[in-house]
């Protein structure tokens, strides 16, 4: 059931649309003589406001229609002059219908309103062929569309907060939880939490293409990831002293303070850089600590400690550079490592290049959606061409609003319009009977019937909204030309007509939607990330002041990518990380479609957890080559075999829940890694991040399958000694 707020949003629309479609009907009719022009007038305010959910506030959905007005009467003409062939309209709409579908790809407000605009296309495509009429049918659309707009102005939704305000929140928290005090560790993960996608309006999402959304989107992934670190933190106390750590911690602190506030006023940025030279001073001194005689070094949990906390200051450094891209608009200051921020530099264009030929794949949720809907539009015109099926459009207009990512929601929501529809036709039939040609009665009905329709539609389900459509439909007709009660038959059949095409098409191309691709998506994520996993071993085990300058031989005969040095002058050493980032969008947006397709169903499959591995291992590659702790003369032999054998086992193990996403025969687990700690000397902030990718590989897996008896353990190292390394 919606909420309160949700049913009063529901019915501020509802007036709006009643409102402006009566606004531009009534004169035009009545006091104007264009039955062509109260037409459009009418039915615009209805296609952008109703059956197009633009989400935002007034002033934001203002903006879209406005933006929008260009291309509807573009795609108004095409259809007028497309209408003079069933064939022409036919390939027009295949077109017009794929390019609107698709553009998805740019984010919820585009998504939103492209339905309007095929409907724009739709109404028009249809006989009569009357180029003549085509001044009135754009008259009549703009000044619906306007008439919406003042609406819209006048009786707008409250206000929703913005994403970089929410983001300003989640740092202000990170700030109080890094510092002395700190906050609960559950407080903190609410925190993250509402930076979740799903929790944040759509018309606040930042999934633009371009370089401000791109680093909205990864600074909320890195704050929500700092305020994990900090939560995880604060739920391990301190195994002894450790100012360094407590140094960096209050630097990390006030980074969040200040970026909070560079969100919100945009002046008064931190100072670039400084981060980066805290977190290299911490690391200078651990390396001082741990080279030290055995007597003196710290404790092993200290180490691991104060691992995590370099580890949350790189999620600050990264929270630090996507704020300066967001604030700015482009980086002022080299965004280091490039690979992972390579959008920062790249135009506009180039950026919206990538994200569409990103998803031209049959792999892409999106591309799926696109070609599905226009090939069901595109079927549904030629059959009402071909069968000369009278107001042909709602034949159309049911493929386009009841077709549904997989077959059973499509038939599903099939089943209802067509029991809302049959009754809808009994009442419009009598009332056509009933008042016969007296367009005087008509006329009285029509706003009070769009009012109830339009409120009461929404809150009901979909049966109650097509029944009260099917009587606005007949009440608006039956004042533009004579009409029966066969009207009512006519509708029916063309409601039934798109039925039958929708569920075919949904049959047909993807019947059951984003569930086989986001198995496949996620396995294919699982599988590229994981081979970052022995590279960045094999770098963190080369001696601290060792040469890195070519590639290395991993254990299973591979080559390692050697360093390469950036642009701002730094080197790396690493795999190329972008087809990585690629599978994780394509993941991302599987994922997205998947949980609206069934929230009820899967529930055990930890998805969310399958994502979060996948940063983990990207992030890591990233960071541990740059700031890893090193031994001081190399790896020992034992430790050497060690971090090898257990970063081949978690290649496997990677591989082996791959296989279970897709359905194929799954490897037999077999654990080879000594038993026990990592022998020493080795880098703690490797073990520490295998360690922790481990946890999380044994966690994904026990949400694929039933748990599992003793003989099966996990692919946890054991720590049953804690003698420090070195």
């Amino acid at each position: 059931m919606p909420t309160g707020q949700e049913r009063a949003t529901i019915v501020r629309r509802a007036v709006r649309v009643a409102v402006a479609a009566s606004a531009g009907f009534y004169p035009l009719l009545y006091g104007a003589g264009l039955p062509v022009m109260a037409l459009y007038a009418l039915f615009a305010p209805i296609a952008v406001g109703l059956l197009s959910p633009v989400p935002g506030s007034g002033r934001q959905r203002v903006s879209v229609m406005l933006r929008a007005l260009p291309p509807a009467l573009v795609l108004a003409t095409l259809g007028t002059l497309l209408a003079v062939q069933t064939w022409a309209a036919v390939g027009g709409m295949l077109a017009v219908g794929f390019v609107l579908a698709f553009a998805a790809v740019g984010g919820p407000r585009p998504a939103g309103v492209a339905p309007g605009l095929q409907l724009f296309y739709i109404l028009a495509c249809f006989p009569p062929y009357a180029p003549g009429t085509l001044g009135q049918r754009l008259a009549g659309l703009t000044l619906g569309v306007l008439a919406l707009a003042a609406c819209e102005l006048l009786l707008p939704d409250p206000p929703a907060a913005s994403y970089p305000e929410r983001l300003a929140r989640a740092l202000g928290e990170a700030a109080r939880g890094a510092a002395p005090g700190g906050v609960p560790p559950e407080k903190l993960r609410e925190a993250g939490a509402r930076l979740r996608l799903a929790s944040v309006p759509p018309a606040e999402r930042p999934a633009g293409a371009g370089r401000t959304d791109r680093a909205l989107e990864q600074g909320g992934r890195a704050v929500r990831r700092l305020l994990d670190q900090l939560a995880t933190l604060a739920e391990t106390p301190p195994a002894g002293p450790d100012p360094a750590s407590a140094a960096l911690l209050d630097r990390v602190s006030e980074l969040c303070a200040t970026c909070a506030r560079f969100l919100r006023t945009g002046t008064g940025p931190p100072v670039a850089g400084a981060l980066e030279e805290a977190m290299r001073d911490f690391q200078a001194e651990r390396v001082r600590l741990a080279s030290g005689p055995p007597g003196e070094r710290p404790p092993v949990e200290v180490l691991r400690r104060q691992s995590q906390v370099l580890a949350l200051a790189e999620s600050a450094r990264m929270a630090e550079i996507t704020t300066d891209i967001a604030v700015h608009g482009h980086p002022t200051e080299p965004a280091v490592p490039r690979r992972l921020f390579w959008y920062a530099e790249l135009s506009t264009p180039r950026l919206w290049a990538r994200r569409v030929t990103g998803n031209v794949t049959f792999r892409s949720v999106l591309f799926q959606n696109a070609l599905r809907t226009a090939l069901g539009l595109a079927a549904a015109r030629a059959v009402a061409g071909s069968l000369d099926l009278s107001h042909g459009f709602w034949v159309l207009l049911a493929v386009l609003t009841l077709g549904r990512t997989t077959a059973g929601a499509t038939w599903r929501a099939v089943r209802l319009a067509v029991a809302g529809n049959a009754a809808g036709a009994l009442v419009a039939g009598a009332l056509l009977i009933g008042l016969g040609p007296h367009t005087d009665a008509y006329a009285a009905l029509l706003a009070p019937v769009m009012l109830v329709a339009f409120a009461l539609g929404p809150l009901l389900g979909i049966a109650y909204a097509q029944g009260l459509f099917t009587l606005v439909v007949a009440t608006a007709f039956a004042q533009i030309e004579p009409v029966t009660w066969r009207l009512s038959e006519a509708r029916m059949i063309d409601v039934v007509t798109g039925s039958v095409i929708g569920l075919l098409c949904g049959l047909l191309a993807w019947p059951a939607g984003a569930r086989r691709e986001v198995h496949r998506a996620m396995a294919e994520l699982l599988r590229v990330c994981a081979e970052l996993v022995p590279v960045t071993a094999q770098a963190l085990l080369t001696p601290a002041g060792g040469s890195r300058a070519g590639p290395q031989t991993l254990p299973d005969g591979s080559r390692a990518a050697g360093p390469q040095t950036l642009p701002d002058g730094s080197r790396t050493a690493g795999p190329q990380t972008l087809p990585g980032v690629h599978r994780l969008r394509l993941a991302e947006a599987a994922y997205a479609q998947y949980r609206t397709e069934a929230p009820g169903e899967d529930t055990r499959t930890d998805w969310h957890a399958m994502l979060i591995a996948a940063n983990h291992m990207l992030l890591g590659a990233h960071w541990l080559p740059r700031l890893g702790l090193r031994p001081e003369a190399g790896a020992s032999a034992p430790a050497a075999t060690w971090a090898q054998a257990t970063a081949e086992e978690l290649v496997a193990e990677t591989d082996r829940i791959a296989a279970e996403l897709t359905g194929a025969p799954a490897p037999v687990r077999r654990w080879t890694a000594p038993d026990g700690p990592p022998p020493t000397p080795l880098s703690v902030d490797l073990e520490v991040w295998m360690t922790s990718l481990a946890h999380q590989l044994t966690r994904i897996e026990s949400s694929l399958t039933p748990p599992k008896s003793a003989d099966a353990p996990p692919i946890t190292p054991s720590r049953r000694r804690t003698a420090p390394p070195g």
